[in-house]
């Protein structure tokens, strides 16, 4: 049983919406759909909550950097345009900013307390994306020039840059023990990322086939360090900031890593066999882009013709659409929400771990296991 007395679920993929499970009938299915359209509605109101709430200080702490770094900061975050007219663009939905929040208010304290750790792991996510653009050559974000094309990569560098710096600082400025705490704990999953990154950036250069392949292990590890420490870390900072016990700091920061993972897998279920229209990617984009995601890995590790047929194809840089079709026929496709679905029950079970006895803690509890499904399922 959990905190809030619901057992954790078992850990079953998510499922593409739109399609019935196989014991459902059409009232179940019916029913299945409604409810997850209430908590997607759910995770749209904790979401805006907690970005309102965070908003003022992050323009706060942007706002303490040089005016030229501080518009491109702005810009990053859809707040204005080149030039530092107003713009009413998406910053992204703010998960990271909410697990923050929430992982205060579930240790105990007030959601303000976690609003510190809210702003700074949103600017080290904000950091994180403009140096991952300029990496991957990604001409856009969000619909429109990433920085590093609207400005140049040089000021892109030194916006993220000053965006990290901005984030130990804000966590810095909090009173000891816990200000001390928070800086070493972001330290610590600063260098997750770097390691889960290098190992992203070195898979590229590794063969589809052989022993010097990428296995799905391999892949599982760079996903907790590249999105899983980001994630974790905010839970963990708000519960450090609100006094929590380093049981359920542990706890939370466990359960965002989790979900990083899921989130990391479902992420690349999409950029295979994603609706261009919901994702704003062409079909087969990771394909094309000849990205090695969990579910082509998935598949390669699969001792069926399929893998051996999708292996000779991607070494000779074949059709995409073929390669997708083998990877799902390998069982790429049915791995990977595997995965994905025992990653969300792994988070909920950590979620179980905090004791969370005060309404407002398990509110904030129940709030963050409606997220980490609304993070995963999205449009599988």
């Amino acid at each position: 049983m959990t905190a809030l007395g619901a057992p954790v679920r078992e850990a079953t993929a998510p499922h593409p919406r739109g399609t019935p499970l196989p014991h459902e009938d059409h009232e179940d299915h019916e029913a299945h759909e409604d409810h997850e359209d209430h908590e997607d509605h759910e995770a749209h109101r904790v979401l805006t909550r907690c970005r309102e709430l965070v908003r003022p200080a992050l323009v706060e702490a942007v706002g303490r950097s040089h005016p030229w770094v501080g518009e491109m900061a702005g810009y990053s975050f859809g707040w204005c345009e080149v030039g530092g007219a107003a713009a009413a663009g998406s910053g992204g939905k703010g998960v990271r900013q909410a697990l923050a929040v929430l992982g205060a208010q579930a240790a105990g304290g007030s959601a303000r307390a976690g609003v510190p750790a809210a702003v700074a792991v949103e600017l080290v996510h904000a950091f994180s994306l403009l140096h991952d653009d300029i990496m991957d050559a990604d001409a856009t974000r969000r619909g429109r020039p990433a920085v590093w094309k609207a400005y140049g990569t040089g000021p892109a560098v030194l916006a993220g840059d000053a965006l990290f710096a901005l984030a130990v600082e804000t966590l810095a400025l909090r009173p000891p023990p816990a200000g001390a705490d928070a800086v070493r704990r972001l330290s610590a999953a600063l260098g997750d990322l770097v390691r889960g990154q290098a190992d992203d950036l070195l898979f590229a250069a590794r063969p589809w086939s052989g022993p010097d392949r990428v296995r799905p292990h391999e892949y599982r590890a760079m996903a907790e360090g590249k999105t899983g420490a980001l994630l974790g870390c905010a839970a963990a900072l708000g519960a450090v900031l609100a006094g929590a016990s380093p049981s359920v700091v542990a706890a939370l920061d466990r359960a965002g890593r989790e979900l990083g993972v899921a989130f990391q897998v479902a992420d690349d279920v999409l950029g295979v066999w994603g609706d261009p229209a919901v994702t704003g990617k062409p079909v087969h984009g990771d394909l094309r882009e000849r990205k090695k995601t969990f579910p082509v890995l998935a598949a390669l590790d699969s001792p069926t013709a399929a893998a051996h047929r999708l292996a000779a194809l991607l070494d000779r840089g074949g059709d995409p659409a073929e390669a997708a079709a083998l990877a799902e026929a390998a069982g790429g496709r049915a791995a990977a929400l595997a995965e994905a679905g025992r990653r969300v029950a792994a988070a909920e079970a950590a979620l179980a771990e905090v004791p969370a006895e005060a309404p407002s803690a398990a509110g904030a509890v129940r709030d963050l296991r409606c997220l980490i499904g609304f993070a995963v399922r999205r449009d599988l």
